[in-house]
């Protein structure tokens, strides 16, 4: 692999004798992760019955390696949001952030979704997850891979940090601040960073990462936690943006979470000040362990948590009409439809309807892509439920349901988008003609709707296998 002379030089600098381990990491092949889905599946279970993991991820409670070779990304467990395809390293941000069910968390650099939905496990559908990317087309991926994964308590916002400051002065309790970077640490991986990385494009990255965590401070509460994480070695990236953002903001300070599995400690020596709570923050390095390069670090904001502050809520759904159209539905479709019926936080998008976090704040002035869960499409006399919905419901929820094994020919039928006449050859429960849950090995994958003995697919055309 070549790479640029100058990070070739810095590199031998900062390692010194540890260099030729370094270098050597890169003839290596990269490690391969993928990280279980609690709120699709119970992790540990789900690794007994597995058949292409490998050895758990040290630094990740749901993470686990798996072979080159294996395709996991094409098996209907993937479809179903069973897991999440992501670097290991990546997995140790969520991990520190610590998240607890009932918070409000804003995950602020958030595409394509890797920390979004680790932290939406960690919630267990409780709490507020505000999923932030500034750029339009990465936010739409974002927005599909919070889909895939059956999340019900996450908006998808499209906007910059400054932008986002405004709106949410000292509204969340914990915070990811994923900083773009000039990605050192993918080299191994991605091509596109050796090639644009340059000395000028490293300190670029660190005037812009100063500037992001500088608003998402303002958007902390009072003892509140953040963690700011970057894929690059530089120290202007890490070290030394963290102890330039210590001494502007004494309120800050760093989290010490002691010895971590995988992680090495943070180098005073290479910030301009020699910080010694810098030893408190992490890397990890690709000679050391079983991952890409990464930087870490915990902070914290002194002080005690403050009451909650007015908020202006969204113009919730007020048409009893559609309502009615609404109502009907789920309890036709549900075992239990007051976990729905009971919610008031609906919103229409044109003919969209979507249920949003009890803790959002009115969307005016606000890009928003995913205002909440998709619930379907309003349409005349009847109501289209959307792939959203499936994916984020149990076959326990519904009241119809067609059990499709993950091994069997009718699985990838469905995923292509066909036609499954009876008899079928696995479990149904059909409590009458209309829309039907279809499952796999008991994940939800999709809708279909029973009609003369028929299960018409309604899998997306979109996402539907070639």
């Amino acid at each position: 692999m070549q790479l640029p002379d100058k990070f070739v030089e810095k590199m031998k600098g900062l390692l010194g004798d540890e260099y030729d381990a370094f270098l050597k990491s890169y003839e290596e092949d990269r490690a391969l992760g993928l990280r279980i889905n609690p709120l699709k599946a119970d992790p540990g279970e789900f690794v007994r019955q597995s058949s292409f993991l490998s050895e758990p991820v040290p630094w990740a409670s749901e993470g686990f390696y798996y072979q080159a070779g294996q395709r996991p990304g094409k098996h209907p467990y993937h479809e179903a949001g069973v897991y999440y395809i992501q670097e290991p390293s990546a997995m140790a941000v969520v991990e520190l952030l610590d998240p607890k069910p009932g918070e409000k968390i804003l995950d602020l650099c958030a595409a394509p979704g890797g920390k979004t939905t680790h932290i939406a496990g960690k919630l267990k559908g409780e709490g507020f997850l505000l999923s932030n990317e500034i750029h339009p087309a990465r936010a739409k991926i974002l927005a599909q891979n919070v889909e895939r994964m059956g999340i019900r308590n996450s908006v998808v916002t499209n906007e910059d940090s400054h932008s986002l400051s405004l709106k949410f002065p000292e509204f969340f309790d914990r915070i990811v601040v994923d900083a773009p970077c000039s990605g050192e640490g993918m080299f191994r991986k991605d091509e596109a960073a050796r090639l644009e990385w340059s000395p000028d494009h490293v300190e670029a990255c660190a005037l812009r990462q100063r500037e992001i965590l500088e608003n998402a401070a303002g958007m902390l509460k009072s003892g509140g936690t953040m963690v700011y994480s970057t894929c690059t070695f530089s120290p202007e990236e890490n070290e030394q943006v963290i102890e330039s953002f210590l001494i502007s903001h004494p309120d800050f300070s760093v989290v010490d979470k002691g010895e971590r599995p995988g992680l090495s400690h943070g180098m005073p020596k290479w910030s301009k000040h020699g910080s010694e709570d810098l030893k408190k923050t992490f890397r990890i390095w690709p000679h050391k362990s079983e991952g890409e390069g990464h930087y870490l670090a915990v902070l914290k904001r002194d002080g005690d948590k403050v009451p909650e502050r007015k908020r202006s809520c969204p113009a919730y759904l007020k048409d009893k009409a559609i309502w009615k159209e609404v109502e009907l539905f789920l309890k036709e479709l549900l075992a239990d439809p007051e976990a729905f019926l009971d919610r008031k936080e609906y919103i229409l998008f044109g003919e969209q309807l979507y249920l949003l976090p009890p803790e959002m704040i009115d969307l005016k002035g606000i890009k928003v892509i995913r205002p909440g869960l998709h619930m379907g499409t309003v349409k005349k006399n009847r109501f289209e439920p959307s792939h959203a919905l499936a994916l984020s419901l149990k076959k326990e929820e519904v009241l119809s349901w067609a059990e499709i094994p993950a091994d069997h020919q009718d699985i990838v039928k469905y995923l292509k988008g066909q036609t499954l006449p009876a008899p079928f050859s696995w479990p149904v429960r059909l409590d009458k003609k209309g829309w039907v849950l279809v499952v796999t090995d008991g994940y939800s994958i999709g809708f279909a709707k029973l009609a003369a003995g028929i299960l018409k697919n309604h899998y997306p055309k979109g996402l539907r296998w070639m």
